[in-house]
């Protein structure tokens, strides 16, 4: 069985498990709770990956996998058509976009975070930044809802779903729906797909 190093609060470990679920892998992973930071190491997590990041996906043979656009295109592989990563390289080109603007609001996110914890040493500048990147990401993410909605399914669409859902467990008050009725509506339909409703994110890590 595969094991991965995760976190339920984290947003790209949550990725890589609506993928798992989507591809019908999450039965053959075994998911391992470890909590990282860019200074909290994890012993465990570095004997496979010197990143010190998750998710990373160890395979039945011990060899490693990361970040979470590696080891989908891993899990990708198990499944039959039709796939999360397009065949087609128009689609696939436009998927990839897109999960870059979903991983974009995740990291952007991840960084608020972290900035936001040096309490004294607290950045206004930096996260103003962030919340800037993040509310461009959003409003250009509004003019693309149809043709998001268009679109197969795929890792676009899991990357996006997974960073909206994010913005919603961590910065709720700051409603990022307001004034994007077509991304809300996308987003809403993605949030009932069961792998999404399966991978609901946890304060626990």
């Amino acid at each position: 069985m595969m094991r991965l190093y995760w976190s339920s609060r984290s947003p790209f470990a949550r990725k890589v498990m609506v993928a798992a679920h989507e591809t019908g892998t999450a039965g053959k992973i075994e998911r391992i709770r470890v909590a990282v930071g860019s200074a909290l190491m994890s012993e465990e997590v570095m004997h496979y990956n010197p990143l010190n990041k998750i998710p990373t996906l160890v395979l039945d043979d011990g060899a490693a996998l990361f970040d979470s656009r590696v080891i989908i295109a891993y899990l990708d592989g198990f499944r039959g058509s039709p796939r999360l990563v397009p065949q087609d390289a128009h689609q696939r080109v436009a998927a990839a976009r897109w999960e870059a603007l979903g991983d974009g609001i995740m990291e952007n996110s991840t960084l608020t975070i972290g900035e936001r914890k040096r309490e004294a040493l607290h950045s206004a500048k930096h996260d103003a930044a962030y919340r800037k990147k993040t509310v461009a990401t959003l409003t250009l993410l509004e003019k693309e809802a149809q043709a998001l909605a268009a679109a197969p399914f795929g890792i676009g669409a899991i990357a996006i779903g997974c960073a909206l859902s994010h913005l919603d467990f961590r910065f709720g008050d700051e409603n990022w729906r307001a004034g994007r009725p077509n991304l809300a509506r996308w987003f809403e339909t993605v949030a009932t797909r069961s792998s999404f409703i399966a991978t609901a994110f946890e304060e626990i890590y």
